[in-house]
């Protein structure tokens, strides 16, 4: 894994030169324009627009969203977009985002407003998604250039992009190409206009030729700067979600608040206990409730020394620190069988440091209501007047302290506060159980529980539960039931094929949640062909996403085919192959992961009661929020906060959490990002606008393809 920072040949402060503001102490005197960091988003329900919004919103950076097709939406006037603030000229965003280069009727006062605003105060603009024609800087792609779907393209950052604000990617763009029957993307590739001021910063081949044209680039005209985007994408698209940032901090300019890293944390569940086994005949698991009766014989999984060694050299060559879960009685049932012998305990225990480890409770028993498990599905007991039988407070608190005592006499490196139940049980679970267990709570205190995972695919909020707050995880599609690569394949084909096709028919009954295969998978290639490129595509999307959430596997995976080992693989492997020494991946466990998420709601509540104030003036950034909520904010390298330097190095710039007690915190700008001043004046003339962005005869607009994930 990278982890080497590299600089860029541009710096982000360089970048803020590029705005045209004084930045600098020196610089920040009354003349200059209070900029606040907030940034206009224009949508018309379009999905550029709302992919930029998105991007916008999880990082935590304040926005404005104006809807187009609301009526009651307000005017885009100068009164709207600037004022005046303790005598100083205050400009309301930051930044502007546009469906297209003009989204307005020609000759419109609202763009025509626009433009003198970022004029007047060097605001940025960008058009999320556009056709390549002169006014934007561009020639029309029946010039020799080409519109039409770019699917499997992969397009490339030039040197221009690395060296401003794309420097965080490696140089390949590939766009995705999942359906073979669906256009996803579709685009406009052109060269620049003749006598334009154009840079491209992501270009693509013009198909059936060696020249290149433009997918993203900036135009400089009449006093203002654009940045153009000539692909329509929605917000899970991966070419999206690698030019995202750079996105942002192109109209940022660096300066902004929030904050985004790319995140990957895999727990591996059930270590030293053993895994049941798919059964490729029954269509079941022996052992488990899913056999009606009890049928068949269970045949466990369960890892070996080898595996460990595997496990150590996979984590060295891929830098990523695995978090096994435990379950201690696993461990001690093996000794009971085996004449004291538990040779995986006794690697695992020695190789301990090289791990994190989370308790897993000590038997790895179901904690929620007591199941009836005479029937499949399980059913809640319940007593003689109906209520629901509950596993006891004291149960719950014996599977949680043993198993943290079990780990403690082993040595291993506990977090004490962390937990994940045995399948996430205690909290709800529907359809059975639509409530969490109300002794899990009263548990989860006694023991000292803070930090408590659940299953995304059902509970995805953080709450919280009594006095833990949860941590979603997102289950991968690595079935915990399967050792070999066959098996899992079996289980697949019998989960997401029709009864027709020989498959379970549950892709049938649930067609809003899941998608039938359209033929079962081969048991010999299917997993390498289908599953794996499939599960490495939905993981790494999520990585791209700013979402700190972990993943789960279990044991099982990391043993037998150690069918775990090519996803997670892909998904590091193919990470490296697109970003930059600067942008490594970012691995936490558990409870940071759950702070983390925690720091981001509260921000967002903040944000979105109107309780965070936040401007730039010249080389000074101010920010207020609420007492006891931090602040989350990416600005350039050199920053400095009460005489120290600010934040912590990532993607050529630099961010992370302040704690705020109520009072302003003050930011000072490095002075390496002193530009010349913009006109702060209102004098300057707003040019005509240009006219409204239209699809030319005979070509189709494409919306791309939005695949299940």
């Amino acid at each position: 894994m990278k982890r080497t920072i590299r600089t860029a040949a541009l710096t982000v402060g360089a970048l803020i030169a590029a705005l045209g503001l004084p930045a600098g102490p020196a610089q920040a005197d009354a003349t200059a324009p209070r900029i606040d960091l907030r940034v206009l988003v224009v949508s018309d329900g379009g999905p550029a627009t709302d992919a930029i919004a998105a991007e916008l919103d999880t990082a935590g950076t304040p926005y404005t969203k104006v809807d187009l097709t609301r009526a009651d939406r307000p005017t885009i006037d100068a009164g709207f977009l600037a004022d005046t603030v303790d005598g100083r000229p205050r400009a309301r965003f930051q930044a502007v985002v546009l469906p297209n280069d003009n989204p307005f009727a020609a000759g419109s006062a609202e763009m025509s407003a626009l433009a003198a605003y970022e004029q007047t105060y060097a605001i940025p603009q960008v058009d999320a998604y556009t056709y390549a024609r002169p006014q934007v800087g561009l020639q029309v792609p029946t010039s020799g250039g080409y519109s039409g779907s770019v699917d499997g393209v992969r397009a490339q950052v030039t040197a221009a992009g690395r060296a401003g604000p794309f420097g965080y990617l490696d140089g390949a763009v590939p766009f995705e190409d999942n359906s073979p029957t669906a256009d996803e993307s579709y685009a406009y590739l052109s060269a620049p206009a003749a006598g334009a001021d154009f840079t491209p910063y992501v270009q693509a081949t013009v198909p059936g030729t060696t020249r290149q044209g433009s997918l993203v680039g900036e135009y400089r005209h009449d006093g203002r700067r654009e940045l153009v985007v000539t692909f329509v994408y929605n917000q899970y698209q991966q070419q999206f979600r690698l030019l995202a940032r750079g996105i942002v901090e192109w109209m940022t300019g660096g300066v902004h608040l929030g904050a985004s890293r790319n995140y990957f944390a895999v727990h591996v569940d059930d270590v030293f206990a053993a895994d049941d086994r798919w059964d490729t005949q029954l269509n079941c698991t022996p052992g488990d409730v899913d056999c009606a009766g009890g049928a068949g014989t269970p045949h466990p999984i369960r890892m070996t020394p080898a595996d460990v060694d595997y496990a150590t050299a996979w984590q060295n060559s891929h830098g990523l620190t695995l978090d096994l879960v435990y379950n201690g009685a696993g461990s001690v049932d093996q000794r009971e069988d085996n004449d004291g012998v538990d040779q995986l305990a006794d690697k695992l225990i020695a190789d301990r440091g090289r791990f994190r480890w989370v308790n897993h409770t000590y038997t790895h028993a179901f904690l929620g209501c007591e199941q009836n498990v005479t029937v499949v599905p399980w059913t809640c007991a319940t007593n003689p007047g109906g209520g629901t039988r509950w596993v006891s407070r004291a149960t719950i608190g014996y599977e949680i302290a043993t198993n943290r005592v079990w780990g403690q006499a082993a040595g291993l490196p506990l977090e004490t506060d962390e937990l994940v139940t045995g399948e996430h049980s205690g909290l709800k679970i529907l359809p059975q159980q639509p409530q969490d267990n109300p002794n899990l709570a009263l548990a989860l205190a006694d023991d000292g529980v803070k930090w408590l995972a659940s299953d995304n695919s059902r509970d995805p909020q953080q709450r919280q539960v009594g006095p833990a707050t949860t941590v979603s995880r997102y289950p991968m599609n690595v079935f915990y039931n399967a050792g070999r690569a066959a098996e899992q394949v079996d289980e697949y084909n019998w989960l997401y094929t029709s009864r027709a096709q020989g498959g379970s028919g549950i892709c049938e009954d649930n067609p809003a949640t899941t998608t039938c295969l359209p033929a079962p998978l081969d048991t010999g290639t299917g997993f390498g062909d289908y599953i794996v490129p499939l599960e490495t595509r939905i993981a790494l999307g999520h990585v791209l996403s700013n979402d700190p959430k972990p993943h789960f596997i279990h044991q099982s995976n990391l043993a037998e085919d150690r069918i775990a080992y090519p996803v997670l693989s892909g998904v590091l492997d193919g990470y490296d192959a697109l970003f930059a020494d600067n942008t490594p991946v970012v691995n936490l466990r558990m409870k940071a992961i759950g702070a983390e998420l925690q720091r981001r709601a509260a921000w967002k509540t903040a944000v979105n009661a109107g309780q965070v104030t936040a401007y730039r003036v010249g080389g000074t950034v101010t920010v207020q929020g609420p007492n006891g909520t931090a602040v989350p904010a990416t600005l350039p390298t050199g920053t400095t906060l009460g005489g120290a330097a600010f934040g912590t190095a990532y993607a050529g710039a630099v961010s992370g959490w302040t704690a705020s007690s109520g009072s302003a915190l003050t930011f000072t700008l490095p002075s390496t990002a002193t530009a010349h001043a913009a006109s702060a004046d209102g004098t300057a003339a707003a040019p005509s606008p240009a006219p409204r962005t239209r699809v030319p005869a005979g070509v189709t607009e494409r919306v791309p393809y939005t695949p299940d994930s």
